[in-house]
């Protein structure tokens, strides 16, 4: 054999090798490693070797490119449940193996060059949109997207969504891929391309509009020891280190809004008799303040409530959402039986109740902000608008809520500003997990949700992340993991919507399927 022929068929051997580490790369990508730029790298490695290979082969390749990228950014649910992780770990993969058979990249011609990056971005896009909503409701953690909310690409959401950054990875690597291989002019009409609705998106693109009104909001991480679960852990301890700092805040700072995190109010009995319903609504009468806290509440032998529970400056509890969108493994166990055959199950003892309808919340606080509209209100008006209220005046104000899981879920947060939300906040707890992997990748979700909905973002959580993001998903704030912090900032109110706000997912699904099928 030429020895030509021969070093191909040797690097030809080392194709899976390289989809490992391909997978790894993108994997890097990711939160908390954060290096976005490896993305659109890795998906080279892997469209390169999936040239002039059989439908096997690429399945194959696929599959091995599926364990290196899911057995890293999906690594935070061995905290929970190791069966759970392993099922995932090989359905993800199988599902890009999938994904690369019916990506038919061995298409001799150079004029076909665009069709066929095209084709494979979309194939993938649209596979990571299945994951996405099945099995178990979806597991978007760990998508590709999450890499890319603090890069340029990411400002693409408002546009289309986590599908078009994902279809812009794509069809970036798969550019390059073509590049290398000396097809430099048909592979650079996609880069062009890319980089042409991207100035489009920056420069065009609408962002959430002008602040109709500002806030001033505290968000309140009580602080702890993080990789301790729910069961190991003292729930009136958490419910302590929440009420210590909040306890320091003064009615002469016009705090409008404090977030508590998720779950930090446990309960047996109903919230409406239980001594932490007391207690928080004299601290919302003493600030004459709004405070969103997370409550979980036992329900028989086998179930809990997981809410989000609003107390008005008078003290009484103005408005309730219910969790979706549960953590498949942390908060229920899908089909347990069978599950509890492959490892205990014992972490996770009872199942979270799904709710139903959009996280919605209508606030009131004291004047003095700035708002839309009119003149000054009489002391005690309601104010939906006006230029600035006067102090004691009350403003009515809706916030969009999404519980911890729910912030990666798109539809959650389009849900409350559909319904008129003017800010997003996120109660989440992340304490289970010890390391910084979950927070992270949360973070990043904040981002993209900001910039989709084109809406000021506010997270709490007990042991951290807490954060404040703009419209435009910069972090404008963010704690220490494990600390006792208070985070306080004036936020702005907006009522604009985006492209993607208004459009949801279908336009980019519908031109997936056409370039698929093309």
């Amino acid at each position: 054999m030429p020895l030509v022929h021969l070093g191909r068929a040797r690097l030809k051997n080392l194709s899976p090798l390289k989809c490992l580490v391909a997978g790894v790369i993108v994997a890097f990508s990711l939160p908390p490693f954060g290096f976005w730029i490896l993305a659109p790298i890795g998906i080279a490695i892997l469209y390169r070797q999936l040239d002039n290979t059989t439908y096997r082969q690429r399945f194959l390749l696929g599959f091995i490119f599926g364990i290196g990228y899911f057995g890293i950014s999906y690594y935070w649910i061995t905290a929970l449940v190791v069966a759970g992780y392993i099922v995932l770990l090989i359905f993800e993969s199988l599902l890009n193996g999938v994904a690369s058979s019916l990506s038919r990249t061995a298409i001799s011609s150079t004029s076909r060059i665009g069709t066929k990056v095209l084709r494979f971005a979309a194939i993938f896009t649209l596979i990571d949109e299945f994951r996405w909503s099945w099995p178990f409701g979806g597991m978007p953690m760990g998508s590709i997207s999450l890499g890319q909310a603090s890069s340029p690409i990411g400002q693409l959401g408002r546009v289309g969504g986590p599908l078009l950054v994902e279809f812009v990875v794509f069809l970036l690597g798969a550019s390059i891929a073509e590049i290398f291989s000396r097809n430099f002019t048909s592979a650079i009409k996609p880069i062009g391309a890319i980089a042409l609705i991207s100035l489009i998106a920056i420069a065009f693109a609408p962002n959430g509009g002008g602040p109709i009104s500002r806030l001033k909001v505290a968000s309140v991480q009580g602080g702890g020891t993080r990789g301790l679960h729910a069961i190991y852990t003292d729930a009136n301890l958490v419910y302590e280190r929440q009420l210590i700092p909040t306890e320091k805040l003064k009615p002469s700072e016009h705090i409008g809004l404090i977030l508590w995190p998720e779950d930090v109010i446990a309960l047996s009995e109903p919230l409406n008799v239980s001594q932490a319903n007391w207690q928080v609504a004299q601290i919302a009468k003493y600030l004459h303040t709004t405070l969103v806290a997370g409550v979980t509440q036992t329900i028989g032998a086998s179930h809990f409530l997981n809410e989000a529970v609003s107390w008005g400056p008078t003290g009484g509890i103005v408005g309730s959402y219910e969790k979706v969108h549960r953590v498949p493994f942390g908060e229920y166990i899908p089909d347990r039986s069978f599950f509890a055959h492959f490892g205990p199950t014992s972490l996770v003892p009872r199942d979270a109740i799904a709710g139903k309808g959009p996280g919605i919340f209508t606030i009131t606080s004291a004047g003095g902000a700035q708002v839309t509209g009119g003149a000054r209100a009489a002391r005690g008006a309601q104010v939906t608008g006006g230029a600035r209220a006067a102090r004691g005046a009350q403003v009515t104000r809706k916030l969009g809520v999404a519980i911890s899981f729910e912030v990666l879920f798109p539809s959650r947060a389009r849900s409350g500003v559909e319904n008129g939300a003017q800010l997003i906040i996120i109660p989440t707890n992340d304490a289970s997990y010890k390391s910084g992997q979950v927070p992270a990748q949360e973070v990043a979700a904040d981002q993209l949700r900001a910039i989709e909905e084109g809406r000021d973002l506010i997270q709490a959580a007990p042991t951290g992340y807490s954060d404040f993001v703009n419209n435009k998903g910069t972090i404008l704030a963010r704690s220490r993991l494990g600390s006792q912090q208070i985070l306080i900032r004036t936020v702005t109110l907006r009522t604009g919507r985006t492209w993607y706000s208004y459009l949801g997912d279908w336009p980019m699904i519908i031109t997936l399927l056409i370039l698929a099928l093309i």
